[in-house]
């Protein structure tokens, strides 16, 4: 299988800050990578520099075949991006959208109305096709500027945490679009802080930090790192929650996780039912009153914890907004 992407030594900077340190990584074809991080960790500089709206200060990419930087005008025709926030004339209608997308492709303007109506189609906006988009929802907004993402029929999309700000269900939905695009073939990168979202979508993940990458693998692949079960019980009162964690100290294998505000515990351990009966018994003796205790594996989450040091906010990265369809089609035709 041949690589639809690939990054060797990035380096992008901003004064003295490295929003890149020397990335490197390859997406195969036909399949979905996602990179998780916090806050300004580089993902969204990432995807500028690979969809060609920045240039690397040292380093080499390419995508599709394309060199992002020397076939920069050619790479355009061939990827498709939706970025944090729905690139779209809130004054067109939702077909008006697509079909100018279209002729900034330079599909014709036969082509480009026959396409717009496709996508509609295809993402369950028919309804709406004929209403200005100032009037939709913000997961019909998504939806109609991933479909511009797709007018020219990509064969690698590039999804900047695409469902930021979305309700689970609208979320959900785009979920769904986004699966039915990899089932056909098309080669995806997609940025999020959403544990669920990689854990769904993605067949490798890459989790980043400070510009670099940290680790990379599957799902499990990555959860196995963190090894283990964990213990996940609630206490019944607050006053006997530090008692609870003295108790559970003996059973740990690692640092406890504690929520004052839910009463909760999290625990690692190993020979996770054995540990569990003989913690139960010891809280037991002690007089905590256990509302709900239970196993359960790592958690994409728990490995984000792990490896930087605090949980993913679910926020856009901070001070940046990634490009649209709109935005980027417009730089083609320049």
């Amino acid at each position: 299988m041949s690589d639809a992407i690939t990054a060797e030594g990035l380096v992008k900077k901003y004064g003295e800050v490295k929003a890149l340190d020397d990335l490197s990584f390859t997406v195969p074809q036909g399949t979905v990578l996602a990179l998780l991080g916090p806050n300004g960790a580089g993902k969204t500089t990432t995807v500028r520099v690979l969809t060609t709206l920045l240039s690397p200060d040292a380093g080499r990419a390419t995508v599709a075949g394309c060199d992002v930087v020397r076939e920069a005008r050619r790479l355009r025709a061939h990827i498709g991006l939706s970025g944090q926030y729905a690139a779209v004339d809130e004054h067109l209608t939702g077909a008006e959208n697509l079909e100018m997308v279209g002729r900034l492709y330079h599909l014709g303007g036969k082509r480009s109305k026959a396409r717009a109506r496709e996508l509609i189609e295809r993402f369950d906006l028919v309804d709406a096709a004929d209403r200005p988009v100032k009037g939709y929802s913000g997961g019909m907004r998504r939806r109609i500027d991933l479909a511009g993402a797709l007018v020219a029929d990509p064969p690698v999309l590039f999804l900047d945490e695409p469902t930021t700000g979305l309700d689970p269900r609208a979320r959900t939905q785009l979920w769904d679009t986004i699966s039915g695009l990899v089932a056909g073939g098309t080669t995806l990168l997609l940025t999020t802080q959403y544990m669920e979202e990689a854990d769904r979508l993605a067949d490798q993940v890459m989790v980043v930090d400070h510009g670099r990458a940290i680790a990379r693998g599957t799902a499990d692949e990555l959860k196995d790192q963190v090894g283990g079960n964990r213990i996940e019980l609630t206490v019944a009162d607050a006053a006997e929650l530090e008692t609870a964690r003295q108790t559970l100290a003996w059973v740990a294998v690692g640092a406890m996780q504690t929520a004052p505000e839910s009463l909760r515990i999290t625990v690692p351990v190993t020979n996770g039912p054995e540990a569990l009966r003989q913690a139960l018994g010891r809280l037991a003796d002690e007089g905590v009153r256990v509302r709900d205790a239970g196993l359960r594996r790592p958690t994409l989450d728990d490995v984000y914890l792990t490896l930087t040091g605090h949980r993913a906010s679910g926020t856009p990265e901070s001070g940046t907004r990634a490009s649209g369809a709109g935005e980027q089609v417009q730089e083609a035709t320049r």
